[in-house]
This record gives structure tokens, C-alpha cells and sequence, in this order.
């Protein structure tokens, strides 16, 4: 087995320095993990203001700006610089603005210590980054038994851990007592995944089951246990009732115990409707954290970008940099979580107003976000989905036994007409 890098070495040291834990919850290519501050890009680094510089694979044009094709150019409204490579830890400009975004969605984070978030390839990949941090091939990852299919391929199929369920709902309610339950066992570390609004139920905690979630979290930590918490924030802010929470959870842990690491996966791909553009963002929290020792996680989440997409795009940071420093963007974004929460009262109005529907499904608990989800009464999902593409142009996905509905890309126009659609097969597959 080829020997640690002495640069991955010395972050293990600072991530276990003065009774850090942190280090002990790594995995294997956890503690491998470094950024190449000594290669290519730290002596690029400090080439970054001589005269002539032949350090790094781009190409200028005699003035020195970017070669870049003038076709190119014209298609976007950006400086040329940003044809050019970001840094593997991504926009320095657009980590800081995120921050600052990320306190003025939880301002209870604005007194404490977390660190600056890391540029992903969006969601999928920052929970990838996770991934090979935190999991040891047979390591368990605890999840709600609802939950989104991409886990599966992250942290399984590419990373050989176990997932590990708990039932979602008791009744009405989150099941913080099955989520305390998976917890219990062997004192050892733990790895728990918590995605608020849910994908695919659309499902944000209340306030009370936050509370009670934390003390679940403190108290298995108090028990000995190092839990990395990863938090799949990817809907983050689009509640739809006020009984909800209303910060991430994030905020409360970020400094809960020295025994719990929280990861905040989250990004502008759901939140500000940038699909195509792939950025997300990695952050962590500790209680008692040093600057040093978030710089240390930092480092490793950057080294494990460097080491394999190299670093995500430039473009589209750029782009998202320039929107954000708009004066109407907080505006812009209001109309658009109201053309949302516009549908979702829509489906509330229509499951009221047709009480025969529950001779067909169910609805699950939902409050937020993209979707909702039914379960159906005496009829086989896939058939009835096979059936809704068939005979009404309607189209829909089976998940986990559920019947999930992205009411997000359904036309406020329509949202009777799916309903509608919805009962009128469930009955044809019956009868």
C-alpha cells in the first residue's frame, strides 16, 4: 500500500490535534486526502505574478488575455477570464458570497465557526465528496426508507457502503424515535443522512421534531459516538407553511459537540433555479473548531475536486456570481418560490375539494420543496404509472411503492387535471 502523502499527513495531524476527533472519522481515503498545494498548481500559484509565465495548461493571446474563440465570446455576457480554470476550491469570490447568503438564510449562524464552503459539480457531486471522505467500504449510512435513488449509487456503488433505514413517518409526523433507534448499537462512528424538504416526499421537519432530533444527535454523541451528519440541503428555503424550520439544520449542530461533524451539502441548483449549471457547495461545522482545522477539511475536499473533476465551472460560477450580485435578485427570487407555493396551495384546495380521490390514494405528508407523494389504494404503481403515460399524457414516477408528483413542473393550469388523471387510472387499473 502506497505510503500517506506528507501534505495529507500533516492536515490528519491538525484534524486530530488537541483532542480533535474529527480525524478518527474519516475513512481510509479520508486520510489520504489532500490538496497538491506543491505541485502544478501551488508553483503555478507562485509563478501568478511574473512577467512571463509558462506554469499553467491555458493559452493567451499576445495581450495577454485569454484565447478564446470570439464565437464563444458573444454567446455570453461574462469577462473573458472566464474561459480560464477556477480553483479546485472554486470561485474565491462566489464561496465568500455563498457564505454570506448561507447567514442571511440561518442568521443563527452568523456567532459561529464553520467552514468556507467548497465548490462541487452541484449536489450529486459534493455528496460524492462526502462519500469518499467519510465511508469505509461496509460502513452504514442511516437514511429514511424514503428516499432520493441517486444515494444509492453515490454511496453504495461507488463507495461499498450499507445503507441502513429507518421508517420516515409516524402517522402524520417525522419518526425521530426510529431515527434514534437506527442510531443505537455499538459505540463506534455513525454516518446519518438527513435531506430537508425531502426528495421524494416534499417533507420538512417542524420545529419541535428538529428539537427533538438534535437531542436524539446529542445524545448519542454524548454516548461516545462520532457522527458525521450529512445534510442534503438541496431544496433549502422552500417551505410552504410555517410550521416548518426555518434554518438548516446546519446551524444547530455546527456547534452541538465535539463528537458531531456537520456536513452541509447544498447549492443554487433547486434554490435559484439553475439546473444546467452543476454548482453546489461543501461546508463543515464543528463545536470548537479551529480556523486551522476547518482550513484542514477544506483542503481535503478540495484535494478530492482536484482529484477528479478537477474543478467545476467556471462559467457557471461566474455567472451565478454576477446574478447574485444583482440588486433584484431577492426580488426575482420571491415571484418565483411564489409561482411554487401558488401550486402547492392548488393541491391542497383540490385534495379538499374531492374526498372521493381517497378511494384512490393517499397523499403523504409534504410542506415543501419540488414534490409530493400518494400512496395508491388497491392499485399496483408501476401499472397505474404505465397506464397514466398511456391513456392520458400524464407522466409520473414510482418510488420506494409511492407515486411521486413534481408539482414543480406542473402548470398551475393543470394541477386539477393531474389529480384528476391520477384517480381516474387508479380506478381503470382496479376495475
Amino acid at each position: 500500500m502506497p505510503q500517506t502523502n506528507a501534505l495529507a499527513l500533516a492536515l490528519n495531524a491538525e484534524l486530530s490535534a488537541d483532542g480533535c476527533l474529527i480525524y478518527n472519522m474519516l475513512s481510509q481515503r479520508g486520510k489520504t486526502a489532500y490538496f497538491p498545494s506543491k505541485g502544478i498548481l501551488g508553483q503555478s500559484a507562485e509563478a501568478k505574478s511574473t512577467t512571463i509565465n509558462a506554469t499553467i495548461g491555458t493559452a493567451i493571446e499576445e495581450d495577454g488575455s485569454p484565447l478564446s474563440l470570439e464565437c464563444m465570446e458573444e454567446t455570453i455576457n461574462l469577462p473573458s477570464e472566464s474561459f480560464l480554470y477556477m480553483p479546485s476550491f472554486g470561485s474565491p469570490k462566489l464561496r465568500t458570497m455563498w457564505r454570506k447568503l448561507m447567514v442571511e438564510k440561518n442568521p443563527s449562524l452568523a456567532e459561529k465557526s464553520f467552514s468556507q464552503p467548497v465548490v462541487t459539480s452541484a449536489l450529486t457531486h459534493g455528496l460524492s465528496v462526502a462519500g469518499y471522505l467519510f465511508l469505509d467500504p461496509e460502513d452504514q449510512v442511516i437514511l429514511p426508507d424514503l428516499f432520493w435513488d441517486n444515494y444509492e449509487l453515490v454511496f453504495t456503488e461507488a463507495y461499498g457502503a450499507k445503507l441502513k433505514f429507518y421508517n420516515t413517518y409516524d402517522g402524520d409526523s417525522y419518526n425521530v424515535n426510529a431515527l434514534a433507534q437506527a442510531l443505537a448499537g455499538p459505540v463506534g462512528k455513525k454516518v446519518l443522512l438527513l435531506n430537508f424538504p425531502n426528495n421524494p416526499t416534499g417533507y420538512t421537519i417542524t420545529q419541535k421534531e428538529a428539537d427533538e432530533i438534535i437531542a436524539v444527535l446529542k445524545k448519542s454523541a454524548d454516548a461516545g459516538n462520532q457522527v458525521v451528519v450529512l445534510l442534503d440541503d438541496a431544496y433549502f428555503g422552500l417551505a410552504y407553511n410555517d410550521e416548518v424550520i426555518k434554518e438548516s439544520l446546519f446551524a444547530p449542530l455546527a456547534d452541538l459537540h465535539e463528537n458531531i461533524l456537520a456536513v452541509k451539502l447544498d447549492g443554487p441548483t433547486k434554490e435559484d433555479y439553475v439546473w444546467g449549471f452543476r454548482v453546489g457547495f461543501i461546508t463543515f461545522a464543528f463545536k470548537n473548531a479551529t480556523e486551522v482545522q476547518l482550513k484542514a477539511l477544506e483542503n481535503k475536499a478540495a484535494g478530492v475536486v482536484r482529484g477528479t473533476i478537477s474543478n467545476a465551472s467556471s462559467i457557471s460560477q461566474a455567472t451565478l456570481l454576477k446574478g447574485y450580485e444583482k440588486e433584484n435578485y431577492a426580488e426575482q427570487k420571491a415571484q418565483k418560490f411564489a409561482i411554487l407555493r401558488r401550486r402547492f396551495d392548488k393541491i391542497i384546495e383540490v385534495l379538499a375539494a374531492h374526498p372521493e380521490y381517497a378511494e384512490s390514494f393517499t397523499p403523504m405528508p409534504f410542506n415543501s420543496g419540488y414534490f409530493m407523494c400518494v400512496r395508491l389504494n388497491g392499485a399496483d404503481p408501476e401499472t397505474v404509472r404505465q397506464v397514466l403515460i398511456k391513456d392520458f399524457s400524464t407522466g409520473v414516477i414510482v418510488l420506494s411503492g409511492l407515486v411521486r408528483l413534481a408539482f414543480s413542473a406542473v402548470a398551475h393550469t393543470k394541477i386539477e387535471q393531474l389529480f384528476a388523471n391520477l384517480h381516474a387510472a387508479v380506478q381503470k387499473v382496479k376495475g
